[in-house]
């Protein structure tokens, strides 16, 4: 195998795992969304629009994972990293979020401050909170999961799911 395919092999099966948790996440924010709008008129995020974002998504948390301050505590118990990762996914979900919604104001007032202002004066504040709260709890148990793998190792996480399992130790 070439230097290039093998290198592609280990990104592809590297972004796979976010990947995969994000697009079955967003479809879990996605159905609850369709909730909320039936009867508004707003028409909900499509799979494809929603397959792009858990690929963003997933590549995005590996970029990430390669910045010298998301670990901050190595040394310290698990909670501090899957709290300061889970504030910053969470802190970067809502600003997308925002922005998202942001891009059909302005699309329909055709300023960017004109659809700020609208957006600001429309947004049903209680539905954004409402996925924002629904997207921490699943950031969490991303992050959690994360950081138990990075922790136990991949392999053995990978058999204590899969099989077989591993042999009692005396």
């Amino acid at each position: 195998m070439s230097k290039f395919s093998t290198k592609l092999k280990e990104e592809f099966f590297a972004v796979l795992p976010p990947t995969i948790f994000f697009f079955v996440a967003l479809h879990i924010v996605a159905f609850v969304r369709v909730l909320m709008l039936k009867g508004t008129g707003i028409s909900p995020q499509s799979s494809i629009s929603v397959l792009v974002a858990a690929l963003i998504l997933g590549k995005s948390v590996l970029l990430a994972d390669m910045l010298p301050w998301i670990n901050r505590f190595p040394n310290r118990p698990l909670i501090y990293n899957v709290g300061w990762k889970t504030m910053i996914y969470l802190l970067v979900s809502a600003l997308i979020h925002y922005l998202e919604r942001l891009v059909d104001f302005w699309r329909e007032t055709g300023s960017l401050a004109a659809g700020n202002e609208k957006l600001l004066a429309q947004m049903v504040w209680p539905h954004f909170w409402a996925i924002q709260i629904i997207l921490l709890v699943l950031i969490l148990m991303y992050c959690t999961t994360h950081e138990l793998v990075r922790v136990i190792w991949k392999e053995k996480v990978s058999r204590i799911f899969f099989g077989p399992m591993p042999v009692p130790q005396l």
